[in-house]
């Protein structure tokens, strides 16, 4: 089970079935068994599902500024506790060993900050271009600003783990595109936004970009860097009874919760300002699909970039024939190491194409302020896109797992055959070159005679003199 231990909740079914005397071999009982397990182990999505239907039946509740303050008690708490849990969950060595992997980290940060929002920008341009009255204006301006977001925080981390890919690779890779988003971001949005055809959504006007950065900075300080500090130093007091206690009360769920909390949050606030029904249907649909293909070429994009077949091909299976100190050497040198594992390539593919919602949703608000009119028609765009990267990324799960084990599978007997090429060069390097075959066995010969002989003399000597 995802949240209770299996054997807690086992115990507790057999209880209830005994009280309530339920006949467990009835069809009825099995079909409504196999569908609350079901349910219970796709929780995220049923919950979801019904914040989603109180967000659109009380859209004052959990909106900025509405009952719960949400600005304050989710923009802040529930981000400042996913990056809490964070950095309770790795430890600082392990942590520190990923992230001089730069190769990796280059991947990540050239696709999210240079890749995905230049592409996303040229679509978006395309589609203002054909001056669509049915496609809402805002709508685009909200696919360009999460375009320029980092990569989310909880959910690509939770489903590296589940593909059984690098999770240390994830969080590395994790905190330094929000370390480097919460700079960047902001200037993409200027940048983009600052032309005649974009002016309009450009977050700079009636205020100085510095009261904007000044925003940005604040809100990020104090529900990312300063928790996640915390909890780094935390760890690193007791790290074994850190990390047990994070596996006996599975506290890796609070960044699901909180996520779903940030979700719930931004709908909230969609349907307070009447984001979904204020636009045409047809711009609802477009961006749902766009945002669909978008995830799933930047996905493809970013495995052929891990696994490039020509870097195979030109680098890494003639490696063995390069002579040292040739131009070629020093190329395969440098661009072999771009061809990455398998458990790195599943973390990179998790991590390339996801926009995160909890830092998306404090550089959106802080950036376009909580009152802004058209807040909940560009919060649309990342809201949908948030919620899509998770519905595909779990559906994506159980093909990276296979083809990591695949890849393993074959890793492992590749490198046992090694293993005893390796072996059997050593043993022969060990053994002396100056014996003779001849001169072994009559040593052999030699030893036994002498062994028979003394063998003869004691039998002898006890019959000469018995007990």
């Amino acid at each position: 089970m995802p949240i209770f231990e299996k054997n807690y909740y086992a115990l507790c079914k057999q209880k209830l079935i005994k009280l309530l005397g339920i006949n467990t071999d009835t069809k009825i009982y099995k079909a409504w068994s196999w569908l609350f397990n079901f349910v219970l182990s796709q929780w995220f999505y049923v919950f979801l599902a019904a914040l989603i239907a109180i967000a659109a039946k009380f859209p004052n509740f959990a909106r900025h500024g509405g009952t719960i303050r949400a600005e304050y008690t989710i923009g802040y708490a529930a981000i400042a506790l996913i990056f809490f849990q964070n950095g309770l969950s790795m430890r600082t060595s392990v942590f520190l060993s990923h992230l001089y992997d730069w190769r990796a980290h280059i991947v990540a940060l050239v696709m999210q900050f240079l890749v995905t929002n230049a592409i996303v920008y040229g679509i978006c341009c395309g589609v203002k271009a054909a001056n669509n009255p049915n496609i809402d204006e805002w709508l685009l301006v909200g696919v360009i600003v999460t375009s320029t977001c980092s990569t989310t925080i909880a959910s690509n981390v939770v489903m590296t783990r589940k593909a059984k890919g690098s999770a240390e690779k994830t969080i590395s890779c994790v905190f330094l595109a929000n370390l480097v988003g919460a700079f960047i971001s902001p200037l993409l949005v200027q940048m983009y936004l600052s032309g005649s055809t974009w002016s309009f959504g450009n977050p700079k006007n009636g205020t100085s970009f510095s009261e904007v950065y000044r925003r940005v900075m604040k809100q990020l300080g104090l529900a990312v860097f300063v928790p996640l500090f915390v909890g780094q130093c935390v760890i690193n007091i007791n790290p074994d009874k850190v990390m047990a206690i994070n596996a006996k009360y599975k506290l890796n769920k609070v960044g699901s919760i909180c996520l779903l909390l940030n979700l719930f949050q931004s709908f909230s606030t969609a349907f307070y300002q009447k984001a979904f029904t204020s636009v045409p249907g047809v711009s609802v649909v477009f961006v749902f699909f766009l945002n669909t293909g978008l995830y799933l070429f930047f996905t493809l994009l970013t495995a052929v970039i891990c696994r490039n077949p020509l870097i195979k091909k030109l680098f890494i299976d003639t490696q063995d024939s390069v002579k040292p100190g040739s131009i070629k050497y020093y190329l395969t040198k440098f661009l072999a190491p771009f061809y990455f594992s398998p458990e790195d390539t599943v973390a990179l593919i998790f991590v390339c194409p996801a926009k995160s919602a909890a830092l998306g949703i404090s550089l959106v608000t802080s950036q376009y302020g909580d009152h802004s009119q058209y807040l909940g028609k560009i919060l649309v765009a990342l809201v949908l896109y948030s919620t899509q990267q998770v519905l595909i990324a779990n559906f994506m799960v159980i093909p990276c797992k296979k083809w990591i084990l695949i890849c393993q599978a074959t890793q492992g007997s590749e490198n046992e055959d090694v293993n005893n090429i390796e072996k059997s060069f050593s043993n022969q390097e060990r053994q002396p070159q100056t014996e003779n075959p001849l001169q072994i066995v009559n040593e052999d010969v030699s030893t036994q005679i002498v062994n028979e002989d003394v063998s003869t003399q004691i039998s002898n000597a006890k019959e000469k003199h018995p007990l």
